[in-house]
Parts: structure tokens; C-alpha cells; sequence
């Protein structure tokens, strides 16, 4: 190990987040504890995600296999540092004051105890998304950090897709309701750069208009309220949501907000609404478990185990469908895209490896997939694809993901300012006042 080369020692949920994550350490060097692999045995069977990065982290592994993994260590390429696997380690006598459990966090903990003095002069670093396990790290005097890549700095300030304007000209709101609108946006003489297909709240002395900046045109223009499939926009966000949802020059959506913000709602009726542009429609969302238990835990077959957690996809199905009379043709056409699979509701792991060609995509929970996850969905785009991601950051189910680690949240951050992309956060529940409430303060 050259000496100017930091050392970083990976725990188990840093390869459940990203199996590719050995490579992004840069030109410094990466360890893997022993117990680590012990730990991925136990993940790589089942369909969840985690199972699936634990497989693939393998096959990653054996392709650079060999016995220098254990002694000098093997080159993870060009520019690249050196990875090791690191056996077990005896716990130094303050870990033995310390920790009397023998669990595979503090074998770990040993191992890069044993790596900071055999190491004296280069940092070693515990990389963990285990916040206890960090703090744990730091009470011995090591190093330890969160995984960097595919992080967001700032998620207080993620952009949310629209603004508030109160002192706009009457005159430039009057341009808007003109057929042809011819505001280009250094007109609104603002002092900071405005994104492509980013939405506007306009207010002036007498006139007020809702408007989003067309990075086609080149003009702001205005936004309409829309009707999908019976379902109408309550709110500003709402409209400037159904807006994107229905612009067929928006390939990729992204909608945040809490719930009862009418996120998959809006996805769902604007899908429908546009179902002769596309052979198929696909709901899906990750399947995590409360309370970390697997559907194993579950009674019946694969069908029956994954209901409970499709059953709100299927919610707003009925909310959708009892917008119109049980005999009229809008409720049957529901039932009819079910049976044909032209609306197809699944978890997003039975989807993997279908053909993703001219179909209306959403994918709601998005907060509880992996930046890596995110992107690999979005690069088997075909042609004709539109894709959705809804969720809600602050409500994260998985265990190894949080608000600026979530590939929602990276998701909007990335794609901000591209002319096909489109996210709008939805401030206001339309629920009911109850939920609205809970929602805000418990």
C-alpha cells in the first residue's frame, strides 16, 4: 500500500446499496472485512433488491479473484486502488471493555482497529450507512463516514420545480393569455437562471397566471388546468404535476411530496388518460418490509404475499374508477386494461428484465430505491418510454438509504435543468384535514 492512499473498510450495507461501490474510492485503496462476505451469504437468496446487489456483488468479485486479494492485494483498474480482504482480528482491550457481544458490526469494528495502527501514517476510514455502528466507530477514535457517492449535499434545499413570483407586470401576465405567448424569460428580469421545464406561481397588481418555462420554445408559458381520466387538480403543484404527467415532450417525472399529496393519484390518472400512446402501463413499487421481515413471514403463494403491499396501487385504482357511474364505459375500461394486461400492477422486482418499449412507467415508493437502482431502470428505456418516480423522502422504509442518500432524491438532483425532465414537489394533502394533520405533526 503506497503511503499517501487513504484506506477504506466497507461494511456489509454499503454493497447492498451499490455492489459497484468498491469502484468509487478513487485512487485509494479498499478493504473488505471477512465477516463482510460471511454477511452477503446470507442476502443473495430471495428478489428483493438487497438479494440481487449481493449476488451481483459476487459475480463482481470473482471475475478480480485471486490470492492477492489476501496478501498484496488486487488492482481494482486503471487509476484505480488496490482491494484486500481482511480475515478476522482479536479485539483490542478497549473493544473489550467496550463491546462484550461478539456480533458481526464489531468483528468489523476489529478489523479496522487492527488497520489504523498497522497503517500509522494513512487515514483509515469505516465506510457504514449505519448510524450506531458510526457512532460506535467514533467512540475508539475511528474514522467513519457515510457512502459519498450518490449523495445529495443539500436535500433542505432540493429544488422543488416551481417558484412563487408576487411582483410580476400585469402587462407580462396579460402576454400569457394570449394565444401565442411570446414572454421569453429575460423578461421577467430575474437575477437567477430559471430551469428547463420549471413551473411558476405569477402574481401581480390584478392579474395572476400559473406558467413553466418551455425549453423548446424557449418562452414561458402558461398552464392550463387539466382534467385526467375524472380526476381534476386541486391545487398549483397539483396542476403543474398533471401538466408534466400529460406533456408528451417529458420523458422522466419525478413527484415528491407527503402523503396524501395525490402523487400516485395524479401518475395513475394521467397514465390512463393517455393509455392509446402507449402499448402498456406499468405501476410497480419496491417491496420493503416493515419491520425488516421477510415475505416469508407471510402466509400463501407469491401472489397472496405481495397483496398488502400492492393494495394502495389498487386504492387508487378504485378512487379513479368510482369517479364515474358503475355502468358507464370509463369504469368498465378499467377492469378491461386489468384483464388484458394493458395496466399492469406489480412489484417492481417481478418486472426486471421485461421489455420497456412504449410504456407509461411509474414507480412509486422511488424513495426506497438506491440511486444504482433508479438508474438502471431508467437506462432500459426503450423507445416511446415515459417514466414516473413518486415517493415521499422524508418516509423512508428501507433501512439503508435516508433523505440525501435515496435515489429519488439523487434523482431530482442529477436531472434538474434537462429539457425532457420534470419534477414538482406537492406542498398541500388533499386526503382529508386529518391526514393532512398527522402527516404534519405526528
Amino acid at each position: 500500500m503506497e503511503h499517501n492512499k487513504k484506506v477504506f473498510v466497507l461494511d456489509t450495507n454499503i454493497i447492498l446499496h451499490d455492489y459497484k461501490s468498491i469502484h468509487a474510492f478513487e485512487e485509494n485503496d479498499v478493504v473488505l472485512p471477512i465477516v463482510v462476505l460471511e454477511e452477503l451469504d446470507k442476502f443473495k437468496k430471495g428478489n428483493d433488491d438487497i438479494n440481487f446487489h449481493a449476488r451481483e456483488f459476487m459475480r463482481e468479485l470473482d471475475k478480480i479473484a485471486g490470492e492477492a486479494l489476501f496478501a498484496e492485494g488486487i488492482s481494482l483498474g486503471e487509476g484505480k486502488g488496490l482491494l484486500f480482504i481482511e480475515t478476522g482480528k482479536a479485539f483490542s482491550n478497549e473493544m473489550e471493555k467496550s463491546f462484550s457481544e461478539d456480533t458481526p458490526d464489531h468483528r468489523i469494528l476489529a478489523i479496522t482497529d487492527y488497520l489504523r495502527y498497522k497503517y500509522r501514517d494513512r487515514p483509515v476510514i469505516l465506510v457504514t450507512q449505519d448510524i450506531n455502528l458510526r457512532m460506535k466507530a467514533k467512540s475508539l477514535g475511528i474514522v467513519a463516514q457515510d457512502l459519498k457517492t450518490g449523495q445529495v449535499r443539500n436535500v433542505e434545499n432540493l429544488y422543488k420545480g416551481f417558484r412563487t413570483f408576487d411582483s410580476i407586470d400585469d402587462g407580462i401576465i396579460n402576454q400569457l393569455y394570449q394565444e401565442t405567448s411570446n414572454v421569453r424569460p429575460e423578461d421577467l428580469e430575474l437575477e437567477f437562471k430559471l430551469e428547463s421545464n420549471q413551473y411558476f406561481i405569477m402574481k401581480g397588481n390584478n392579474a395572476s397566471a400559473l406558467a413553466y418555462n418551455n425549453p423548446l420554445s424557449g418562452k414561458i408559458e402558461r398552464v392550463e388546468k387539466q382534467t385526467a381520466y375524472g380526476i381534476t387538480p386541486r391545487n398549483a403543484e397539483q396542476t403543474f404535476a398533471l401538466n408534466a404527467l400529460l406533456n408528451p415532450n417529458i420523458q422522466l417525472v419525478s413527484i415528491t411530496g407527503k402523503a396524501g399529496t395525490g402523487k400516485t393519484l395524479l401518475s395513475l390518472a394521467a397514465a390512463i388518460e393517455q393509455r392509446r400512446d402507449y402499448d402498456q402501463i406499468f405501476l410497480a413499487r419496491p417491496i420493503v418490509a416493515l419491520g425488516n421481515k421477510d415475505l416469508g413471514y407471510l402466509p400463501g403463494d407469491a401472489s397472496e404475499k405481495v397483496g398488502p403491499y400492492m393494495q394502495p396501487l389498487f386504492d387508487n385504482l378504485n378512487v379513479i374508477k368510482h369517479r364515474f357511474g358503475p355502468q358507464s364505459k370509463e369504469f368498465h375500461k378499467l377492469d378491461e386494461l386489468l384483464k388484458e394486461e394493458k395496466l399492469v400492477i406489480s412489484p417492481l422486482a417481478y418486472i426486471r428484465g421485461r421489455s420497456l418499449s412504449n410504456i407509461f412507467f411509474i414507480v412509486d415508493e422511488a424513495q426506497n430505491l438506491t440511486p444504482h437502482e433508479i438508474k438502471t431502470i431508467i437506462t432500459r428505456a426503450g423507445e416511446g418510454t415515459k417514466f414516473v418516480f413518486t415517493g415521499d423522502i422524508y418516509q423512508i422504509d428501507s433501512p439503508y438509504l435516508d433523505t440525501k442518500s435515496n435515489g429519488l432524491s439523487y434523482l431530482t438532483d442529477k436531472m434538474k435543468g434537462q429539457s425532457i425532465f420534470s419534477h414538482v414537489n406537492l406542498m398541500k394533502g388533499e386526503r382529508s384535514a386529518l391526514a393532512d394533520l398527522a402527516s404534519d405533526l405526528l
